[in-house]
């Protein structure tokens, strides 16, 4: 009350030095007003500003306008948060793209908890912290995380040496994802603690080969995991030491990756030239290049709706050198790389940053996916990638396969190998 009082007392005693200076009422009112303006102006301006300009300013007035409305006059009870929410969603779904979409607080934390299973094999589960570091919530017993030492609330800040606090959850799997077929260094904050982690005994191979009847080589990649591409050059490497004159390369199912993984594995098999970019917002931040050592083999490689990311990446590579022949059904077009960002209310947005783009400047997630040079569909769905057509027949082809596509890529390329 007292610092209420002090100031009236204050205008009391500015009005009076005026009025006792003989300046007229009209002229204090001019001054108010012109005052009064400034502020207003003043506080107009910050406001614009700081919602990033007036054409933002003008969407946010005609938002809070609607939601005045419906409270106003809507003739049930509105529900503020879910109608926020629907709004917000609406705005990332405008954009038309498939893979960016909007996370209610209950979808983030699904998706923080399903993201950090994807240490699983690590054995330590870990979370963004205000830092800028991750912070671990749990070790596995027994695990590689626990044999190196590392403890829940420790803040893991670099990995081999790498800062790591300025990246993305996101960014951050990514970067642990592709150590993950070795040993590799964690370095904690609070100290100069570095934690080594061995993963080598965890290294399951995603790629699967085996030497067809017809002298082609089936090679199939389940996935771009760390690891991978070598497997499957060592597999093919292996393929032709036993006289393989024909490669089939199975990507059916091959949910992707990692990118480096995919340039491994095309450079082995592809001559000399730009294999891919990835591209964001202002133009290329990566582009892989394949040097002049290739392997000249006739080549099918499958595809399916299952073909996914890199993956997809790979088989478009691939069908664009004129390099294999694809075979299958379409691809989903799922080649962008997302960022998942969160908002200070505890939702987010999973938001499409990156796409990767052949050598031609394709992207294949505007071009609906990856289209095969010939459309085949298997009749029995299970039997994708899952047999091991190898009995023969009298055509020198797989004869108990139920793998139609697999069967139809044998018999494509036993009429086109090259002896």
């Amino acid at each position: 009350m007292r610092f209420i009082r002090r100031i009236f007392e204050n205008i009391y005693f500015f009005f009076s030095a005026i009025f006792n200076a003989g300046i007229r009422l009209k002229y204090v009112v001019l001054l108010c007003a012109l005052l009064g303006g400034g502020v207003y102006a003043a506080t107009r301006y910050t406001i614009i500003k700081n919602v990033g300009g007036q054409e933002d300013y003008d969407e946010a007035m005609r938002y809070i306008e609607i939601k005045d409305i419906v409270d106003e006059n809507f003739i049930d009870d509105v529900d503020r948060r879910a109608m926020g929410n629907a709004a917000a969603a609406a705005m990332v779904n405008s954009l038309g793209d498939g893979w960016s979409y909007f996370l209610s607080e209950e979808e983030y934390r699904t998706y923080l908890i399903s993201a950090i299973g994807e240490y699983s094999d690590l054995g330590m589960s870990i979370i963004k912290d205000n830092s800028g570091g991750f912070q671990v919530l749990s070790v596995d017993a027994d695990s590689p995380a626990a044999k190196g030492g590392l403890l829940p609330g420790m803040i893991i800040t670099g990995v081999d040496l790498q800062d790591i606090t300025g990246l993305s959850e996101d960014e951050a799997r990514t970067f642990i994802r592709a150590k993950m077929n070795g040993k590799f260094y964690l370095q904690i904050s609070g100290g100069q603690v570095t934690i080594e982690v061995d993963c080598t005994g965890l290294s399951n191979s995603s790629v699967v080969y085996r030497m067809e009847k017809t002298e082609a080589g089936y090679v199939q990649i389940k996935n771009f995991e760390a690891g991978s591409g070598q497997d499957a050059i060592d597999a093919i490497e292996e393929l032709l030491s036993e006289g393989a004159v024909a490669l089939v390369i199975d990507l059916r199912e091959n949910p992707g990756g990692l990118t480096a993984e995919v340039e491994t594995f095309l450079d082995y098999l592809l001559p000399k030239g730009r294999l891919f970019s990835e591209t964001g917002k202002n133009g290329d931040i990566y582009v892989a290049e394949s040097d002049g050592v290739c392997v000249q083999l006739p080549m099918c490689v499958l595809v399916n709706a299952g073909t996914y990311r890199e993956a997809e990446l790979c088989a478009a590579v691939l069908q664009e050198f004129d390099w294999a022949s694809l075979m299958g059904e379409p691809t989903t077009g799922n080649t962008r790389t997302q960022d998942t960002i969160p908002l200070e209310d505890g939702t987010a947005i999973r938001l499409s940053t990156g796409s990767y783009l052949t050598a031609s400047g394709a992207d294949i997630s505007q071009n609906g996916g990856v289209v095969p040079d010939m459309i085949v569909y298997n009749s029995d769905a299970s039997a994708t990638g899952t047999t091991e057509g190898t009995a023969g027949g009298e055509d020198g082809t797989a004869s108990v396969s139920n793998d139609t596509q697999l069967m139809q890529a044998l018999n494509y390329l036993s009429r086109n190998q090259a002896y």
